[in-house]
């Protein structure tokens, strides 16, 4: 740096001797490849498309490939594998990708677009008071992200993140309490500045979720507000009910018409606007394994396995049939319900050949995930209306917050006919009718076939299938479903499931503050603050 401005110095003497006036100087002093003023309408949209892990990175298969399905899906027992270091989460080992894909993605994308974005728009910025509505937007878009890393990794750098332009390049940690309480404060006065009225330069044709419609902006910022404040309900009761309160009197999503999704499309090639999830999954290209967990399939199938009268609607959405999937087509073998079979987590091709009595064929002997919902140009779901009423009938049981109507059964019925009638936007025909729905609350009503808490758990997390790492969040907090753990021989965590990422090598050995702020030890068994 010394050298730099040395050089700056001694070349600024020479411009000066050489008698140029002082236009030529001014001009000589502007990078004409360097951008003065930046967009922020494009830098918006890049930001909601990065939140589908689809940004500016140049891969957008690379975090869900690695770390929402390599790791969640498998660990959380939605989908199984056979195999190794592709899908760590199912045998507890380790993939340094997978442990830095959510960390260096989330920054290094929508949270750097995002501190742009709110340095310019606020003091001092050359768009200051011209995008209030997208600058409140935004703030929802960073508390969404930031929530999603803190959940991985426990403390984490935020109130410096983000700041090498203002010379902070090894930013300290703040531990998880400070983070959430935070990310509430940010959400409950970007929900609160939201208006109709606010100046803004023309957000509604940049913004490709809600079209500028500010009323369900307003609704995911309080539906969000309601997902943090039950994720720390066990660990702080107080500022949990607080920000139920807030959520309930703010107005949270009503309907799936308000859920967050992320248009795809399949051109203009494939690294660019096409489903990540998808693309992980084809077999021409991405390749993770795409079975479904005995787990899962077993719960779907309903009490009893031997009839499909009390079975989830569901399972013929989730699943696609047992079948052959290559490059070129999926040639189903069956899609009868009674012969859908889940793979067991936490076995290779041996232990399964071993388990089964023969040489198992696994693309003959196991279900799949229903490549309806896995083209490219699939829409990507942030986050949906089921979700919110399930976490409204769970504050409702619980007794946190207070303002919302109904019952926790009323609640949790909702919950479940909106997370069985969401698919229709993968593809018109995953339809689950008011009468199946009605049919599957009648054959295990609230409260009576199991705890109630126990069953809104177990909807929450079929609630997130596709959205994996919501659904490791949701299990690490409320214990639901009771999945038996896996013990794979050499897995890292003694054969119980994992409960964190680890921090990036990366990031271990280059950042000073991560010794003293980070949290210790670094291993896959160390709760986070709300995991309690």
């Amino acid at each position: 740096m010394k050298n730099i401005k040395k050089y700056i110095k001694y070349g600024l003497v020479a411009v000066l001797a050489s008698g140029c006036d002082t236009n030529q100087l001014h001009e000589l002093n502007i990078n004409p490849q360097a951008l003065n003023q930046v967009d922020l309408n494009l830098i918006f949209t890049t930001t909601e498309l990065a939140i589908a892990s689809n940004g500016s990175t140049g891969d957008n298969r690379y975090i869900d490939w690695r770390t929402n399905i390599g790791w969640c899906a498998y660990a959380i027992q939605q989908l199984a594998s056979s195999g190794g270091g592709i899908s760590p989460g199912d045998k507890y080992q380790s993939n340094a990708e997978t442990n830095a894909a959510p960390f260096e993605f989330t920054y290094n994308d929508q949270l750097k677009n995002i501190a742009e974005i709110l340095k310019q728009s606020g003091p001092g910025g050359f768009a200051e008071g011209k995008y209030v509505n997208m600058r409140q937007a935004a703030r929802i878009i960073r508390a969404f992200s930031f929530a999603r890393l803190t959940d991985f990794y426990g403390n984490i750098p935020y109130s410096e993140a983000n700041q090498g332009t203002s010379g902070i390049f090894f930013p300290k940690y703040d531990t998880q309490e400070a983070v959430y309480t935070d990310l509430l404060k940010e959400l409950d006065e970007a929900c609160s500045t939201l208006n109709a009225s606010n100046p803004d330069e023309n957000f509604g044709a940049h913004d490709f979720i809600y079209n500028g419609d500010i009323a369900k902006w307003k609704k995911w910022g309080y539906s969000l507000m309601l997902r943090l404040a039950m994720r720390i309900s066990n660990v702080d009761a107080t500022k949990a009910a607080t920000y139920v309160t807030k959520a309930a009197a703010g107005g949270v999503f009503t309907s799936n018409a308000d859920n967050v999704w992320i248009k795809m499309a399949d051109g203009p090639s494939e690294w660019v606007n096409q489903n990540g999830i998808s693309r992980a999954f084809d077999p021409g290209d991405g390749g993770q394994p795409s079975y479904l967990s005995a787990t899962l399939v077993d719960y779907l199938k309903g009490t009893n396995k031997a009839v499909v009268t009390d079975d989830d609607p569901r399972l013929m959405i989730i699943s696609g049939g047992i079948g052959e999937w290559t490059a070129s087509a999926y040639k189903p073998i069956t899609v009868d319900p009674l012969k859908q079979k889940g793979m067991p987590n936490g076995f290779d091709q041996a232990m399964l050949d071993k388990l089964e009595g023969k040489t198992v064929d696994v693309a003959k002997t196991y279900s799949r995930i229903n490549v309806k919902m896995l083209q490219d140009s699939d829409p990507y779901q942030i986050m949906n209306y089921g979700e919110v009423e399930l976490l409204m009938a769970e504050a409702i049981e619980r007794k946190i917050g207070t303002g919302m109507t109904g019952t926790a059964k009323s609640h949790y019925e909702a919950g479940v006919k909106a997370s069985m009638q969401m698919y229709t936007p993968y593809d018109a025909s995953l339809t689950v009718s008011d009468a199946a729905v009605a049919a599957y609350l009648k054959t295990y009503p609230y409260g009576v076939t199991k705890p109630a808490l126990e069953m809104i758990g177990e909807q929450l997390w079929v609630n997130k299938f596709f959205n994996w790492w919501e659904a490791w969040s949701d299990w690490r907090r409320t214990g639901y479903p009771k999945l038996t753990p896996t013990n794979y021989p050499g897995n890292l965590t003694n054969g119980t499931i994992p409960v964190r990422l680890r921090y990036p090598t990366n990031e271990v050995a280059g950042n000073p503050n991560y010794q003293t702020g980070a949290t210790l030890p670094d291993d896959f068994t160390t709760k986070v603050w709300w995991d309690k």
